[in-house]
């Protein structure tokens, strides 16, 4: 979803206990849950007042106890409010991330593309 420059993700499934964070004082991290045709998408956010500053990660399959589900892990975040990019014009949603926590969200089904 990303606009401009392509950027290669691996889009191969996470195992277990392969997604390590860097968060701590001040800094967060966001978890996007998708549905799974995103899978492969680049989800971009923003903080809220700056949208030219965007970081962006791939939606990937993450294999968990009771099945599959798609998600986009972005961390080292400072803490703050962030716009979640429905594609590169529209903003989807606003959430907050919180230094040495995780913030989770969950992408609704009617907004995939």
């Amino acid at each position: 979803m990303s606009v401009g420059v392509h950027h290669h993700h691996t889009l191969a499934p996470s195992g277990q206990g392969t997604v390590v964070l860097n968060i701590g004082a001040g800094i967060g991290a966001l978890v996007i849950h998708t549905p799974g045709n995103l899978h492969g998408h680049e989800i971009e956010v923003s903080p809220v007042g700056d949208p030219s500053r965007r970081t962006h990660a791939a939606v990937r399959a993450r294999y968990v106890r009771d099945g599959v589900m798609f998600s986009v892990v972005i961390d080292s975040l400072p803490e703050g409010r962030y716009v979640v990019w429905r594609d590169p014009v529209t903003p989807l949603a606003e959430v907050g991330v919180s230094g040495g926590s995780v913030t989770e969200y969950e992408w609704p089904e009617g907004a995939t593309s």
